[in-house]
């Protein structure tokens, strides 16, 4: 290593020990070797001085110095490191499971207040129940979907006398007057595929009905567009085919055709008649006039925003908007079937636009509650149950046909909702925050009752049904709270439809009970997750990476909420056995 001269004001570190030009040395704090650089030689450049690393706080440096003759050579620190502690053993190395989580009632953020109302619903709902259990033993039959509809039906050969006054079949007889028990048949079967019931309801109703007017081997394919009913004779075969699921029905009129289906099953209605009550229940006016529709719509649109957990601007926006939406459905609602995709895109245009617009002016306005509630008349949430209902039950062409028509729907919606996003200049992506409630935990509760009101109102379910519509409701609520304590958010729908299943059989069994599916179909739309699936198809469009996790979440929340109803059915119908109650039909 070559010696500094005296001129040379320049130190040599070595190893963190600093030569001085006098020969002594001096230990420095500092751990960065400067290496000297040898004289430049006229036939080459000289070398870059180069830098060792600072070795890292943690690890003590053990000075090595090496010394050469040679002045070209250089000085090296080999640092060398003593770990603070031993290397875990075997024993001690924790295996990391990548797919491990908590207990759901561990993690879950429902407030403790909400959880304690859910559980005093469900108690006070049963103590209701089974003291109506014990106090009226002597029910009406039980209406629409039935857990007996989903059984094979009878296929016995001949049936006795029901009523001298009503067109019957004796045993061995052909039937007294085929051509009508088609037609019945067909008009019932209809009507039933527009209310919204599951295929297989409306095979076994029809089923029933025939071999109850002397045609027990009647052939019937029923779809959500379709009808097909083949009666066979002696001679001949009687078929009809028609098309079916074009119209809408109301819930009064729902009511109406399933009470019919009802008498037919038990042969108090022959074919005549039957049809003629089908003809009336369709062709009657709402119950409530055009503004108590309106005012009921507005209700709903409040109610569902208050249970999406919006705030109180949000609230009042979500109903001036239904207002609004109400009053385009009632002028459009004389629109042929091949324009409603327009009302439907057109709608979902003003509601966003209105939001998003209200959104850049500074308001604290939400994006969730506002947009979905007024639009809860176009979410598919009872057509995609429905659906799954029948994929369950193997109805695949029907399952299947009913799910593509909810998935145009939503993208219907979402088209309308990202086209007024970038009118408006608002990311699409956008529609799932959510802003905090005025009334806390207790706002969804209240939104419930206020939904349930305005869909009685709205949809022309008549009066005396609004108490056990607004029950399966609020059971239904609570029992998703309840699941979603211990399961988290996608099996908590189906304890809520479990837990409301027996509620509206029940219901169904009372003298100014509704139909069960009549129950049912609000308390569809509460559960279904349809605003989800609409912010996740928008998501989609708007180029959102989370958008496949939200409608796979909302995909596996219909088919809970499905299987919950199918479980409810079973659980029902063990129920009214136990108890004498007629609770055997859904």
């Amino acid at each position: 290593m070559r010696s500094s001269s005296v001129g040379d004001s320049r130190a040599v570190l070595v190893t963190g020990v600093e030569v001085t030009p006098d020969g002594t040395t001096e230990p420095r704090s500092t751990t960065t070797v400067e290496p000297t650089t040898p004289a430049p030689q006229p036939t080459a450049p000289p070398p870059a001085e180069t830098a060792i690393p600072t070795p890292t706080p943690s690890v003590a440096p053990v000075p090595s110095q090496t010394q050469g003759a040679d002045p070209t050579e250089g000085a090296t620190t080999v640092p060398s490191s003593q770990p603070s502690s031993p290397a875990p053993t075997p024993t001690q190395t924790a295996v990391q499971v990548p797919w491990g989580r908590d207990p759901a009632v561990t993690t879950s953020t429902i407030p403790f207040a909400a959880i304690l109302t859910a559980a005093l619903v469900l108690v006070l709902a049963a103590a209701a129940l089974v003291l109506l259990v014990r106090r009226y033993r002597t029910p009406r039959p039980a209406g629409a979907i039935a857990a007996a509809a989903l059984e094979p039906a009878a296929t016995t050969t001949g049936i006795g006398v029901l009523d001298e006054s009503r067109a019957v079949a004796v045993p061995g007889a052909a039937p007294a007057d085929t051509v009508a028990t088609v037609r019945f048949l067909m008009v019932l079967g209809q009507a039933m595929i527009d209310s919204s019931a599951p295929v297989v309801q409306v095979t076994r109703t029809l089923e029933r009905v025939a071999a109850i007017n002397g045609a027990p081997d009647v052939e019937v394919i029923a779809l959500p567009t379709a009808l097909l009913v083949s009666v066979p004779g002696r001679t001949s075969v009687q078929t009809a085919a028609s098309s079916a699921g074009w119209r809408s029905l109301r819930l009064h009129q729902v009511q109406d055709v399933l009470a019919v289906a009802d008498d037919a099953e038990s042969g108090r209605v022959g074919p005549v008649e039957g049809a003629e009550r089908i003809e009336a229940a369709i062709s009657a006016p709402p119950v409530y006039g055009g503004a108590v529709r309106v005012a009921g719509y507005v209700a709903v649109s409040a109610g569902l925003a208050m249970i999406l957990g919006g705030s109180l601007l949000d609230t009042l926006v979500a109903a001036v908007l239904g207002a609004v939406i109400a009053g385009l459905q009632v002028a459009t609602a004389r629109l042929p079937a091949a324009y409603q995709a327009l009302v439907v895109l057109s709608c979902a245009f003003v509601v966003a636009a209105a939001v998003f617009a209200l959104s850049r002016t500074g308001l604290d306005v939400g994006t969730l509650a506002p947009l979905a509630a007024p639009l809860v008349t176009f979410l598919p949430g009872a057509l995609l149950t429905t659906a799954a209902i029948d994929l369950a039950t193997r109805q695949m062409i029907a399952g299947a046909a009913r799910l593509a028509a909810g998935t145009m729907q939503l993208v219907l919606l979402a088209l309308g909702v990202t086209g007024a996003a970038a009118l408006v200049g608002v990311p699409a992506s956008g529609v799932g925050a959510a802003a905090p409630g005025p009334l806390g935990w207790a706002g969804p509760w209240v939104g419930v009752l206020v939904y349930g009101t305005g869909v009685v109102f709205y949809y022309s379910a008549r009066r005396a049904a609004l108490p056990w519509i607004v029950l399966v409701l609020v059971v239904a609520y609570a029992g998703q709270v309840i699941g979603g304590v211990f399961f988290g958010g996608v099996m908590s729908a189906f304890v809520g439809a479990l837990l409301m299943t027996p509620v509206a059989m029940f219901a169904a069994t009372r003298p100014s009970g509704p139909p069960a599916l009549v129950g049912f179909l609000p308390a569809f739309w509460l559960l279904v997750p349809g605003a989800l699936g609409l912010v996740g198809v928008t998501s989609i469009l708007g180029d959102d990476t989370r958008a496949l996790s939200t409608v796979v979440t909302a995909g596996t929340t219909m088919v809970a909420i499905s299987l919950g109803v199918l479980a409810g059915i079973a659980l029902g119908s063990a129920i009214g056995r136990r108890t004498g109650l007629a609770v055997t039909r859904l």
